[in-house]
């Protein structure tokens, strides 16, 4: 190779034509085809649907929904203030801006070995010959909730997929900080890697949750893989969780709206769920699952509302989930708050026919799990899902 008076590289003669010829093909528009003319390139779907965020996508009803919620919200005081287990006895005498959920006839408790000796209680809720087992965690921002509070969500879950309902009573913060939720999912999941069997007379294994329950999910998926080399879950039912403590935009931007969840309510239940951990740690893949790596977890369906604090969470962790070559399915429902799908509006009524038909096509060679992209949920003929409120993706898409 030579070079000229400035110093810059001069190929050889031979090279220069060759890479001339190259330029000259790839540039070439076939004869009497203009460049406007020239077929372009395109991506195989379109990721989200802008109309799904504009505000005439709310339908009338939802908006007078979160009206209404926005007004019992404004009447409630905060847990910090008045203290976790006070909020904690009120939610469970139906008291507040919750429905009050009656007790499940089906339910039983187990009690497994957890850490340290300590005692994890399982609620189990199960149809008479279930095909397989749905590992549930509830939501609560890792300081309110119980496991005997969605009895009725968890019966129709097992009436319509077919799946029986196991949900882990795990350790709450303030009282117990980070990490003993997760090491009580962790023994949750495991105890039923080795006894849905036995217990339930099927290995087909499913996992999910709401809020920080999707969270505490995918940490424990992680964990699973991580530490037990087990990837056997067959679907993930991931609801409007929290993957980035510390704070996605949405969660920041939020603002005071009592919307059910506000960027205060973040970071009130962020700073009691990791009160022994340093700020510069929040972004561990075992705190904040969003910076994981993700390869080797099972087909998952994202719900996410649109008024909801948590949004960029579930549109970052859908991104990231299919980017490891995991299937994925987003739902993204118009004017839908955190919290929505556990009121009796249309919406939510979408968004369970959904979860539940997700969860009922795990482990069913008949039928994909994930729906193809730009789809409706099945079922869709559906008063509920007429409204075409959600947009799905397989990994495909990408």
């Amino acid at each position: 190779m030579s070079t000229d008076s400035s110093d810059h590289a001069v190929l050889p003669k031979a090279q220069t034509a060759d890479i001339d010829r190259l330029l000259s093909l790839h540039w070439t528009l076939p004869p009497e085809t203009s460049y406007k003319e020239r077929p372009m390139p395109r991506p195989k779907n379109s990721i989200f649907d802008p109309q799904l965020f504009k505000p005439e996508a709310t339908s009338d009803e939802t908006r007078a929904f979160n009206k209404g919620i926005i007004v019992q919200f404004s009447q409630v005081s905060n847990w910090w203030e008045v203290g976790a287990q006070t909020v904690r006895d009120a939610r469970a005498r139906g008291e507040g801006p919750f429905p009050a959920v009656p007790k499940s006839e089906k339910a039983r408790t187990l009690l497994i070995d957890g850490k340290g000796g300590h005692k994890v209680p399982l609620r189990v809720i199960a149809p008479d010959h279930p095909r397989g087992v749905y590992v549930h965690v509830h939501g609560g921002g890792w300081v309110l909730g119980a496991a005997d509070l969605q009895d009725a969500m968890l019966e129709r879950i097992g009436r319509n997929t077919g799946l029986a309902c196991v949900s882990v009573e795990y350790r709450l913060a303030p009282e117990h900080p980070y990490p003993a939720g997760p090491d009580d999912c962790e023994a949750a999941a495991l105890w039923v890697v080795e006894n849905s069997k036995s217990e339930f007379g099927s290995d087909l294994l499913t996992i999910g949750g709401e809020s920080a329950g999707a969270h505490l999910s995918v940490v424990t998926l992680l964990r699973l893989r991580d530490r037990h080399g087990f990837t056997g879950f067959k679907a993930a039912n991931l609801v409007f969780g929290a993957y980035d403590l510390s704070m996605t935009p949405s969660q920041k931007a939020f603002g005071e709206q009592r919307l059910v969840l506000r960027t205060i309510d973040i970071i009130k239940f962020s700073e009691a769920y990791l009160a022994n951990v340093d700020a510069k740690e929040w972004r561990d893949p075992d705190i904040s699952p969003l910076y994981a790596h993700l390869t080797g977890m099972p087909p998952a369906l994202f719900t996410i509302g649109t008024c909801d604090a948590l949004l960029d969470d579930s549109l970052f962790m859908y991104t990231r989930w299919i980017a490891a070559g995991n299937q994925g399915e987003l739902a993204i429902y118009p004017g839908g708050a955190h919290g929505f799908t556990a009121f009796p509006f249309a919406l939510a009524y979408a968004a369970n026919e959904r979860m539940d038909a997700f969860l009922a096509r795990a482990g069913r060679e008949d039928v994909p799990l994930v729906n193809g992209a730009s789809s409706l949920a099945s079922g869709a003929g559906s008063p509920a899902l007429q409204i075409a409120l959600q947009q799905d993706h397989r990994s495909e898409s990408f």
